[in-house]
Parts: C-alpha cells; structure tokens; sequence
C-alpha cells in the first residue's frame, strides 16, 4: 500500500500536514495479499484540565510546527486464510522530521533501521554514515527507514501494531 507525500513547509516555520501523511508502509504478507494495514498519524496535545493538572494526549495532526512530536501508529491485521508469515512492516522517515530515539515500538518484532533510504537495514546502533569522507556512528536524527521484522507467524485475523515518534526539524 503505498501513501504519497502531501505537505509544505510554510515560512521555515510551520508544516502542514494534509489528511494522506506522506509515507510508505510496506509489508512483505501484504503483497500477497494476507494483510490489511492502516496508518494514523497524531501528535501531543497538552491541556490543563479544570484542577489545573496538565494533561497529554493524541489529536489527529493538522499543522505542526518545529519541535513537535508526530506519532505514527501503523496496525495490521491478517486478512488472509492462513497464517502469514514473513511479516515485515517498513516506514520511512519523511526529511523533514528526526526519529526520535528510543520510541519504536512493536511488540514480537525485531526494529531495525537504514541510514540510506532502506537499501540496509540493522539495529540503530550498528549503523554508520559517511560526512566529507569520513565515517561516524549513526544517530537517531541520521535515519531514514525503521522496519519491524515479526518474530512469528500471524494468525488468521490476527493484529498487530508498531509505533515510532519523529520531531519536526
């Protein structure tokens, strides 16, 4: 299932992000038919309720300005006749926004990461990039794609749910 892009940076301060977020899901099992995948994309809100607590919750994104933090939430569900197999998820991480570290999330999953638009994949701290010719290790704000491998099959009518959050640079 593929999503396009669909955003502007207005004035280097404010992204808007339209009701298709930009990005590509893609999943090994759903190729073939046997998952149905659904993204959603929020960001925090901070309210004060009536006994002055502050309080955090998800609101659907509309605009987003540097330094927020846009969550993706991204569920499947086995749709097929028998057990897929194989189950990869794959999300890149549009230009304009840093993952930030620590917040992948997927329960029986492996997460990797690619710093080269998901040509490699391998955990965030095995990963390498090269500046004016000279090699460091990768930071979280280096990452361009996070994948989650499945552990193990996924029953028929199955779910399952991965996460991650990124910052508007």
């Amino acid at each position: 299932m593929n999503f396009h892009k669909q955003g502007a940076v207005m004035k280097n301060s404010i992204w808007v992000i339209l009701m298709t977020i930009g990005m590509t899901v893609s999943a090994y099992a759903q190729e073939q038919n046997h998952l149905e995948v659904n993204t959603v994309v929020q960001k925090e809100q901070v309210t004060v309720n009536d006994e002055g607590v502050q309080e955090t919750k998800l609101v659907p994104v509309g605009t987003v300005v540097p330094g927020e933090r846009v969550i993706y939430t991204i569920t499947f569900r086995n749709v097929g006749e028998e057990a897929a197999d194989n189950v990869v998820i794959t999300n890149p991480i549009d230009r304009n926004l840093a993952y930030a570290t620590g917040t992948a999330f997927g329960p029986g999953t492996v997460i990797e990461f690619s710093v080269d638009d998901g040509a490699t994949y391998a955990d965030g701290s095995a990963l390498a990039v090269t500046e004016d010719g000279v090699s460091r290790a990768a930071v979280a704000a280096d990452f361009t794609n996070i994948r989650w491998v499945m552990q193990s099959e996924l029953a028929v009518g199955a779910q399952g749910t991965v996460r991650f959050t990124a910052v508007l640079k």
